[in-house]
């Protein structure tokens, strides 16, 4: 049974132990801490009273949600640089936010949140793997939060967010498919996959590459599946959290 286990313990399918730690961010309309294992990201919402210029020139009714992703210098083992420092995003930190953006959006009537801009950070204060998969179950959390200060506050009328969102890492190490990899086996899978979907079981997005490997029809079906069965899990953990911390706050 043992020669089954990973470096840290856990069995193929295991997920990291995962917590939310609200309001991490006082001046945010909402936030949390969240953490995947090791992997700890600050996400935080803020409204904004106003849209994009780009909406308002083209008339399109409604509000809009948009994310930025940073990893901080301290994050990891070596100090990583700055952007601002270089004077330009790298193309990863692109490629993430957008992701964060994109997912957030497929869940959200944007029509309803009527002439808002809801702005959603999210930080890397540790990273150890999964940082986006993190970033946007984190990020999901703090945005519902935020959207309910509209709510009660009744500048909204209606809950923007027709579904919740959550993503997970999925991989194949040593001919393996393991579950939530940190970034030990991370950085030695052969295949590596983030899978984000909805609570009610429906894709957003699926990433998904071989590394320096090829994968087949069977392992890819392997993959979704565990990566299917572990989200679900993560609802039912967003669900529980926003129902303690949303009544609280009513």
């Amino acid at each position: 049974m043992t020669e089954n286990l990973r470096p840290d313990g856990r069995a193929p399918d295991q997920l990291r132990p995962i917590t939310f730690e609200p309001g991490i961010a006082p001046h945010a309309s909402g936030s949390v801490l969240v953490s995947f294992g090791q992997t700890r990201v600050i996400c935080a919402a803020t409204l904004d009273n106003r849209v994009p210029r780009w909406m308002r020139q083209q008339g399109v009714a409604g509000g809009w949600l948009t994310a930025e992703y940073s990893m901080l210098p301290y994050s990891t083992h070596d100090r990583k640089m700055r952007d601002i420092s270089r004077g330009r995003l790298d193309g990863r930190t692109v490629e993430i936010q957008r992701l964060i953006g994109r997912s957030l959006r497929a869940v959200v009537d944007l029509k309803k949140l009527t002439d808002h801009t809801l702005w959603v950070d999210c930080d890397v204060l540790q990273a150890d793997g999964g940082t986006r998969t993190a970033s946007i179950t984190g990020a999901y959390l703090a945005a519902r939060l935020a959207i309910q200060q509209l709510l009660d506050t009744e500048k909204i009328a209606e809950n923007p967010f027709r579904d919740s969102i959550a993503a997970i890492s999925v991989g194949i190490c040593d001919g393996r498919p393991l579950l939530d990899l940190p970034y030990v086996e991370d950085k030695e899978a052969s295949v590596d996959f983030n899978v984000v979907m909805t609570g009610q079981g429906r894709f957003v997005e699926v990433q998904g590459t071989g590394e320096e490997a090829t994968f087949s029809e069977d392992e890819f079906q392997d993959l979704i599946t565990l990566a299917k069965k572990v989200i679900s899990e993560i609802a039912v953990m967003q669900t529980n959290f926003l129902m303690k911390h949303l009544l609280a706050s009513g």
